[in-house]
């Protein structure tokens, strides 16, 4: 699959919000393996924000948008009490953040590709690791994020019991 992977501009927002809605609409038909609800997350103003800041990346195919990441280093709160590989300033570390696939798109390799761009640009851009939660019942992502390399640290509560996440898994990958 010939993927292009590049910035997200101003101009892809709303094919980024269609993406996350038609990923939404396909999920709550489907096993909702990450527990999104649409219009809660993802939504709009996360592809606006990741555009603004400029660590929103997209996956196109044919002129299309596939998937998308942002790669911030705005850890959660839960992050801080947690014993991580490396004990660096978070300004040495990706963060994960709304990693989406067209659900047209999903297991052909899109993920898989996302992750790689990710760790050249980690690479690229001197960050020591990239961490990520998840989950804990999204087994398909927990199987795509341990055949990259990331390693379990240990499971925490994000504070998203109201919507039924109790418990998320936390990952690092070392660059």
């Amino acid at each position: 699959m010939n993927l292009v992977i590049e910035s997200g501009l101003l101009a892809d927002i709303d094919e980024l919000e269609r993406l996350y809605d038609n990923l939404n609409d396909y999920l709550s038909s489907t096993t909702n393996y990450p527990g999104w609800i649409k219009g809660i997350y993802p939504i709009r103003e996360n592809a606006v924000t990741g555009i603004q800041n400029n660590n929103l990346f997209i996956a196109k195919y044919n002129g299309e948008i596939v998937g998308s990441i942002i790669l911030d280093h705005q850890p959660e709160e839960a992050y801080h009490g947690v014993k991580w590989k490396l004990d660096v300033d978070y300004s040495y570390i990706f963060v994960v953040r709304t990693f989406v696939v067209h659900p047209s798109f999903l297991k052909i390799g899109v993920g898989s590709a996302l992750m790689d761009f990710s760790f050249e640009l980690a690479q690229k851009s001197s960050m020591k690791s990239i961490r990520l939660d998840v989950y804990e019942k999204n087994i398909p992502a927990i199987f795509l994020y341990e055949k990259c390399g990331f390693e379990y640290i240990d499971t925490v509560d994000l504070g998203l019991g109201n919507y039924g996440l109790d418990w998320f898994k936390l990952y690092e990958k070392v660059i």
